[in-house]
């Protein structure tokens, strides 16, 4: 019998999450910054050039202020 374990291992640090914070809901009216993502105008013309690292400090910065926004 075998005893597999249902608890995340250690390594798991963070919650997946999509590949872009993109919510469908773009409006930058009035300044530069997308209502729905959060991100600029120019770090959504480049999310796809950003390497990892990068990427991951958008992430952390948009999360901080409350982004993304859905609306359910």
């Amino acid at each position: 019998m075998s005893s597999t374990s249902l608890s995340p291992s250690p390594t798991t640090s963070a919650p997946e999450r999509p590949d872009t914070p993109c919510v469908a809901v773009c409006s930058t009216t009035f300044d530069d910054v997308c209502r729905g993502c959060g991100r600029t105008v120019d770090e959504v013309a480049q999310w796809v050039f950003m390497d990892e690292a990068q990427r991951e400090v958008v992430w952390q910065r948009i999360l901080a202020q409350g982004y993304p926004r859905r609306n359910y």
